[in-house]
């Protein structure tokens, strides 16, 4: 009985790290992508030795931040570098020798959008990078009435919206894969 419990022991061993394995080749890593602040996000900005720059603060709906000395700074669509060094050049004249400090305290600007037939429509935080299905997944997956095979993905730019088309059938069943996309910041997903 107790070989019998080792040999399961094993193979589910083998089982569990080929799929980590083949989880992590599939795991999309966006190298050399820097992570564009957003409205909502919390950053902790501090001078070394300076309490009085030591701050906590939140990027307000249309991109702004507000700190001690230089006022109001542009803060979204810039990475953590550019703001960093934007702060560095206003602070510069009134701190000598200045060593500051920018870090992402808190993501909140990164959601995604469900609507329709799904079990938990709404918005939902991204803390890594997800797909349509892990999303889709995050919604308690689709209800008995979706049209599993029109889900539509709207993605807006600066200049026009796309739509991508979504078949949860074919992806489901490992086919189509390529519809399977990494979801940005503001995409909307609506499954009918």
């Amino acid at each position: 009985m107790k070989r019998e419990n080792c040999k399961y022991l094993v193979v589910g061993l083998i089982v569990l790290m080929s799929t980590t394995v083949w989880a992590a080749e599939q795991a999309p890593l966006w190298p050399g992508v820097d992570y564009i602040i957003g409205p909502g996000d919390m950053l902790d900005i501090s001078v070394w030795k300076d309490e009085a720059l030591t701050k906590l603060v939140t990027v307000l709906p249309d991109g702004r931040i507000s700190f001690p000395l230089i006022g109001q700074v542009t803060a979204g669509g810039k990475t953590v570098a550019q703001l960093t060094k934007e702060l560095e050049v206003k602070l510069t004249r009134y701190v000598p020798d200045l060593d500051l400090s920018v870090i992402v305290h808190q993501v909140n600007s990164m959601m995604v959008y469900v609507v329709g037939k799904v079990n938990k429509p709404g918005r939902f935080v991204l803390n890594a990078n997800v797909d349509v299905m892990q999303t889709l997944a995050m919604a308690g997956g689709l209800n008995p009435f979706a049209k599993s095979d029109k889900i539509k993905i709207f993605r807006k730019t600066d200049a026009e919206t796309k739509i991508f088309d979504f078949d949860y059938d074919d992806v489901s069943k490992g086919e189509m894969l390529e519809q399977n996309i990494m979801l940005m910041r503001g995409d909307v997903i609506v499954v009918p």
